[in-house]
């Protein structure tokens, strides 16, 4: 494959004349630009997008590690739009919470193949993924301030009250104690999460995450060099499970 230097024997103009005609430098005469698109076309030349990179020190693209792409809080956190807006491209790690794959895109990030990292939800220990934070920055949606964390082996009697992350899996749970005619909420009481649209058709209290603030706040916190902390205000709706 022909690189600028043939180009520029080709053309009979200077490394440098390629490099301008290349990039739309304005300051090419009509002769030279006209010599050099000929060779180009000539030789189906195509730019080295990785040398671009390098010479930017840019990819303008930002991985996206979540463990489900249609569930509905993955898909209503993604930053799409925003990364559009700041013309960068989105590279999206679909995980299905296996710590390979989270580290390919951890990889990828060290290889500077992309130039930052938000990872949505993590099977990897945090150790490793600390290792990487000196090749790019790398966004965690979720509190990592506390390293302690508490376990219940046994529950020994059954509960009243249940705090659901999804709100599917609320609706069958809803769905199952009406069966064995348990009351809601009077025998038992739940909550579930998001406020998707499942929650308003079956009257579930909810706790509504602003999913879509918090996309463009991470996309924003890729942008930005310093390492921030930032939490979002909850907001509690009271339906009839509760």
């Amino acid at each position: 494959m022909a690189n600028i230097k043939d180009l520029a024997e080709m053309a009979g103009v200077s490394v440098t004349t390629v490099s301008r005609v290349l990039n739309n430098h304005p300051y090419v005469s009509a002769g030279k630009r006209k010599a050099v698109e000929e060779a180009i076309k000539a030789t189906n030349y195509q730019k080295n997008i990785n040398a671009v990179h390098l010479s930017r020190g840019k990819t303008m693209l930002i991985g996206v590690v979540l463990p489900f792409s249609d569930h509905s809080y993955f898909s209503l956190i993604l930053i799409t739009n925003q990364a559009m807006r700041e013309n960068y491209k989105i590279v999206l790690f679909q995980t299905g919470y296996k710590k390979e794959r989270e580290i390919e895109a951890l990889q990828l990030l060290k290889q500077k193949q992309i130039d930052a990292l938000i990872i949505c939800s993590r099977a990897s220990e945090l150790s490793i993924i600390e290792k990487h934070t000196p090749y790019g920055p790398i966004i965690l949606c979720e509190d990592v301030r506390s390293k302690i964390i508490d376990q219940i082996q046994r529950i020994e009697k059954p509960p009243t009250a249940m705090l659901v992350t999804s709100e599917q899996v609320a609706a069958g749970m809803i769905i199952s104690s009406q069966r064995n005619e348990l009351s809601i909420p009077a025998d038992l009481a739940i909550i579930g999460f998001n406020n998707e649209p499942i929650a308003g058709i079956m009257d579930i209290t909810t706790i509504e995450i602003p999913l879509t603030e918090m996309g463009k706040t991470l996309f924003r916190q890729v942008l930005d060099e310093k390492v921030s902390h930032q939490e979002f205000k909850e907001k509690l709706i009271e339906r009839g499970t509760v």
